[in-house]
């Protein structure tokens, strides 16, 4: 694929089903992977994409032997873009902002998600039945997670880590004048990994809702408004 350089799109349907495609390579000017792309290429292990910005729906579905995923400028995961990649184990998002319902849908040997302070939205079902699915990483963003079955059926999920480190809030708390405010807003970060290994994960199919989605939706509403009450708090010093 690295050859085609004046390519920019992967058309829709392109590869479906191919038996024998083991690795994508492409260059840095393509955009965009259309719907069903490498739908069914069950010998896909390897997809290196460094400029694609958009995945469509179901454009890696069904690549069972899918390891390695290289996207470091992808920005929508659209619905069921990896729905099935059965191998897949952990993937790094930096760019990503909306992971739409269903992107990984049934990843069950994903077991580390990283997004980055862009992510805007991971919408109903994104890592629906990701059974393995241990760790994620995201911002603190009030409203980001926007439906109560994210994370339906995500029963090893136990930790949450945050991306305060080099943000907007870290330098707040940093900020902020008394050190037990600091100390109260740190432990307030770190409570979500003291709970969710508890928490049910819920599961449509029992009529279990909220669980862990909830868990986290009401953790990182609690964390901005400790920082927003001491923030008001430390102006009146």
């Amino acid at each position: 694929m690295s050859a085609y350089k004046s390519l920019t799109v992967i058309p829709a349907w392109a590869f479906q089903g191919h038996p024998n495609i083991e690795e994508l390579d492409c260059h840095d000017g393509v955009k965009v992977v259309e719907a069903g792309a490498f739908d069914g290429c069950r010998s896909l292990r390897r997809v290196i994409m460094p400029g694609v910005e958009v995945v469509e729906c179901n454009a890696f579905c069904d690549c069972d032997a899918l390891t390695d995923v290289e996207c470091g400028n992808l920005e929508l995961i659209v619905e069921h873009a990896f729905d099935s990649c059965l191998s897949l184990r952990s993937i790094d998002l930096p760019s990503a902002e909306i992971a739409y319902p269903g992107a990984f849908f049934c990843c069950e040997a994903l077991t580390n998600v990283k997004f980055g302070v862009k992510l805007e939205s991971i919408r109903d079902g994104a890592f629906l039945d990701c059974t393995s699915l241990e760790r994620i990483t995201i911002p603190l963003k009030d409203g980001m997670i926007d439906a109560a079955d994210v994370f339906f059926s995500c029963e090893s999920l136990k930790y949450v880590d945050d991306l305060v480190e080099g943000a907007i809030l870290h330098k707040t708390i940093a900020a902020l004048q008394m050190e037990e405010w600091k100390n109260d807003v740190n432990e307030e970060i770190v409570s979500i990994n003291q709970v969710l290994s508890t928490t049910p994960a819920g599961n449509a199919a029992l009529g279990v809702v909220g669980g862990k989605t909830e868990a986290i939706q009401t953790w990182i509403r609690s964390v901005l408004h400790k920082v927003l009450q001491y923030k008001a708090e430390h102006r009146h010093f």
